[in-house]
């Protein structure tokens, strides 16, 4: 019997050896897209944008962020990962310099409307291109683990770790200069996860299902009434993250200057949310494991989320600026989120011949979260209040909680346990092999 060589620390922790430095590229990445996320809305209320500018520009930006999601495995195809994400980083960079630069001491609202906007095209080409690339790396017995460690660290710097560093420099720096040093952490993580990383494949179309990009790019669409259950699923993670980057725009105004909170705390309870956030998704992944997909989603997410929502606001509103009363109920708004942790797992498996049209149709939904989430808050928050905008969310989740029921897998002719098959929309995350968390 021949002894195997010993593996590594990083191969036993599942993340492919020659991307590990993606992976620390992609946190830091991530950590300085996510400086701005828990301060950003107020420091422009106090440079005079009112607010409903203020949510309109966050809306925009999502829709850039959701068309670069959606188009990001399209351009692997056609360039390979690497030079999409250099494509990523480039745009960042160059916008955010012109925002700082000219758009921020100039107060031009235009000049923040074009130069932020179009910055939202640049962090969805820098990660999702890097997760096409550890989908063509790993084994496909590994894939899921390695997808696991791409999301630890997505969610990890958005908004988890950037709210930290922003809560930290804030006092020391200043706002303004704050969002320098998210620009210099940008670069730091886009050029050590191109830099450093040494794979090839980076520069290589990835393997596919023979279909061109312009054929992949519209089938990415059109499945979504080709198979209306995809659209569905698409539809069900829109409604998944559309609070959280609603809660971006008000809930810092609402928290410092209506419940009493310093900027300094309610930059540590985002943190604590989203720190709670990615350890209950490893939970909900074993929850998933033996609960089922379908039910972890409705019950856990969609009714989860319903009632967290309206316990962020209304247990604050309350209470007053109760520091640990708020934590826990960000902390459950948190791990609410991570219910829905199946669904991706759940929607390729929907359209087992075209997983790969399935997924870009839930990063569609991923990317709309972006702007959904801010264009409700601007067209509600007006009419309605934070208040009504805090229903307004809950009663998307109520829906979903819904809509997630007609998630059904099919019978799968051919296999050895059609029973089982039909019973895969309830089955263990692993059934659908390479598939990974969504980032909740």
């Amino acid at each position: 019997m021949t002894n195997s060589p010993p593996r590594s620390l990083i191969t036993r922790l599942g993340i492919p050896p020659t991307l590990a430095w993606g992976y620390l590229g992609l946190l830091l990445f991530m950590i300085g897209d996510g400086v701005e996320s828990g301060y950003l809305s107020p420091y422009l209320a106090d440079q005079g944008i009112p607010e409903s500018r203020v949510a309109l520009l966050f809306t925009v930006y999502g829709i850039a962020a959701g068309l670069a999601a959606w188009l990001s495995g399209v351009l692997s195809e056609l360039w390979g990962p690497r030079r999409v994400m250099w494509t990523g980083l480039g745009i960042w960079g160059a916008f955010q310099t012109l925002f700082l630069l000219a758009a921020i001491p100039l107060t031009s609202y235009p000049l923040m409307m074009l130069a932020y906007g179009l910055r939202g095209l640049g962090y969805p080409l820098f990660a999702y291109g890097f997760l096409v690339w550890v989908a063509g790396v790993t084994p496909r017995a590994r894939l899921g683990t390695a997808m696991g460690w791409f999301w630890f660290a997505f969610t990890g710097g958005l908004p988890t770790l950037g709210s930290l560093v922003a809560g930290g420099l804030i006092p020391r720096i200043g706002a303004y200069a704050t969002l320098w040093a998210a620009l210099v952490l940008v670069a730091a993580g886009g050029l050590i996860g191109l830099l450093l990383v040494r794979d090839d494949r980076g520069a290589q179309r990835p393997g596919g299902t023979g279909e061109g990009p312009v054929a992949t790019l519209l089938g990415s669409v059109t499945i979504l009434w080709r198979n209306p259950r995809v659209g569905v699923g698409s539809l069900v993670r829109v409604i998944n993250t559309a609070s959280q980057f609603g809660f971006f725009v008000i809930m810092p105004i609402h928290f410092t200057r209506t419940v009493g909170f310093s900027l300094t705390q309610w930059l540590h309870l985002l943190s604590a949310m989203f720190a709670t956030n990615i350890f209950a998704n490893l939970l909900f992944g074993v929850v998933g494991d033996r609960f089922g997909w379908r039910r972890t989603i409705a019950w856990f997410g969609g009714a989860g989320c319903a009632l967290s929502t309206l316990l962020l606001f209304y247990v604050p509103d309350a209470a007053g600026p109760d520091f640990p009363l708020a934590l826990l109920v960000a902390a459950f708004y948190g791990a609410t989120l991570a219910g829905y942790v199946p669904i991706s797992a759940l929607v390729p498996t929907l359209e087992p011949k075209h997983q790969g049209q399935a997924l870009a149709a839930l990063n569609l939904g991923a990317g709309a979260s972006t702007f959904v989430g801010p264009a409700v808050v601007a067209a509600f928050v007006g009419p309605l209040g934070v208040e009504g905008v805090v229903w307004i969310f809950a009663g998307m989740y109520a829906v979903s909680c819904v809509l997630t029921h007609f998630l059904k897998l099919p019978d799968e002719p051919g296999t050895a346990d059609a029973g089982a098959a039909a019973r895969r929309g309830d089955a263990p995350e692993d059934t659908a092999a390479g598939t990974a968390p969504a980032p909740a």
